[in-house]
């Protein structure tokens, strides 16, 4: 019988992962709020870094990231999307991508952005998603955006490419 020990070697040996988890809101017309970090180039969606060592769990990782990036302390919806993402010069993580619902005039106007991390956000058409999102992200939010149309669960991707 394994000791105590040999179990907490073992756990610590085991790789790390990152986990990630962010909200697909859409506006009355269908486009997609990205926001703009000033950390890195390019546009995301909010949301950020689960912290698994407080115990949150992803749901309450893209609550907690929504509210302090945008300002909108909402319950994310159904979960649209799980994606495992091979780390470049980064341990793997594994993206959830949750329904945020659509935004209503009075929603987009109390969006207060979080100064430290963002620089701007804006609503954007489906068909120029592909030129504001790079990587997996783009596939994932595409993937999902057909999953709210298909209303069918939930998609499995990896590198933001959906498993058949």
């Amino acid at each position: 019988m394994a000791t105590t020990q040999d179990f907490a070697t073992y756990i610590a040996g085991l790789p790390r992962i990152l986990a990630g988890a962010a909200v697909l809101f859409r506006d009355e017309q269908g486009r997609v709020l990205l926001v703009e970090p000033n950390y890195r180039e390019g546009w995301a969606l909010p949301g950020g870094t689960v912290e698994s060592d407080d115990g949150e769990t992803p749901r309450q990782g893209a609550r907690r990231e929504t509210t302090e990036e945008i300002g909108l302390d909402r319950e994310p919806g159904r979960l649209l999307a799980v994606d495992w993402v091979q780390g470049s010069g980064h341990p793997p993580g594994v993206a959830y991508l949750y329904d945020g619902g659509v935004l209503t005039d009075a929603d987009l106007k109390a969006i207060h952005l979080q100064e430290e991390e963002l620089l701007s956000w804006r609503l954007v058409p489906h068909e120029d998603l592909p030129t504001h999102l790079s990587g997996s992200l783009a596939g994932r939010v595409l993937t999902a955006l057909h999953v709210l149309t298909t209303n069918k669960g939930t998609a499995e991707l990896e590198n933001g490419h959906q498993v058949p």
